[in-house]
């Protein structure tokens, strides 16, 4: 089995040089071939340089270190795209995950499932991390009808074939299995070991929730308008435009029963407002539409079998 195990890293000069050496353990018990590819997302400490000596010393062991911080989901793509393995693991460097646990991913993959996500079920972290986190899980499960526990944790594992159809971007990383699911891959889920951080401070910040929130609209629109924006702007524009045209008739009816309409101005140029505003919306639609008509290279299927001649 070849395994690929990709490590996005920020600040982790605590932890990598340990991750590492529990992760081969557990590697070389499952594999003869394997590979870890550390992605330095612009550490300003000694990671870079901790994971450079871990490469010199260990062949297995490779690296991609970007020229500042582009976030989780950039040093996710760069990994993907590096990576060679049959299945991919994705975990986190800060020694949270639990290598111990990859035989675990490797038995439901096993099962049939394209992707096979982690669910941190006894989580070891702050009160202040836990219960957002938990709400957003709630909501990403309400709005994406994906139901797992754990959307945004980072310990993962794909096959080979999955991994050519994620695009991500910003914070879109917490939302891989609403989009692979989207895709019509078979998602599972498996719960994980957690361990408190002791080593290095948390990335988490208060920003990340308005973030979370912010991609989450993004992914829904993803999965459901991308292909087809005039159906979620135009659905939009006519209920503006229905609202001011009955605001309209009713200062109609009114301006031919009492001859004026003079205390209704406010009223009226409300209506006048929103019909605009429903055309622009219909517009923006149209001209979403036309984007997606024309556009070249992309991908919106994927093929699961087929005979060929």
């Amino acid at each position: 089995m070849n395994i690929s195990v990709i490590i996005p890293v920020y600040n982790e000069e605590g932890n990598v040089r340990r991750l590492h050496q529990i992760l081969s353990g557990v590697l070389k018990k499952i594999s003869h071939k394997y590979e870890i590819i550390f992605v330095d997302d612009g550490s300003v400490d000694k990671t870079f340089d901790i994971v450079k000596d871990i490469a010199k010393k260990d062949s297995a062991v490779r690296y991609i270190a970007f020229q500042r911080n582009f976030g989780k989901a950039a040093a996710l793509m760069a990994g993907f795209k590096e990576s060679s393995g049959e299945i991919v693991f994705t975990m986190d460097g800060d020694l949270q995950d639990d290598p111990e646990e990859i035989p675990k991913f490797i038995s439901q993959l096993e099962k049939g499932y394209d992707v096979v996500s982690g669910w941190k079920f006894n989580r070891k972290d702050p009160v202040a991390k836990t219960i957002p986190s938990k709400f957003f899980n709630w909501l990403t499960a309400r709005v994406t009808g994906v139901k797992i526990h754990d959307s945004n944790c980072g310990f993962k594992v794909y096959r080979k074939r999955v991994i050519p159809h994620i695009r991500i971007y910003g914070e879109l990383h917490r939302y891989i299995p609403a989009l692979v699911h989207w895709k019509g891959f078979k998602l599972g889920e498996v719960k994980v070991k957690h361990h408190a951080r002791t080593q290095g401070k948390s990335k988490y910040g208060v920003e990340r929730l308005i973030k979370g929130f912010l991609d989450l609209i993004t992914v829904k629109y993803l999965m459901t308008y991308v292909s087809r924006p005039l159906h979620f702007f135009g659905s939009m524009g006519l209920l503006s435009g229905l609202f001011g045209f009955l605001i309209g008739l009713y200062l109609t009816l009114i301006k031919i029963q009492f001859g004026t309409i003079q205390a209704r101005i406010p009223l009226l140029m409300l209506a006048v407002l929103l019909i605009v505003i429903g055309v622009q919306f219909i517009s923006l639609g149209l001209l979403g539409e036309m984007i997606v008509s024309t556009r070249k290279g992309n991908i919106d299927y994927v093929i699961k079998d087929k005979v060929s001649k």
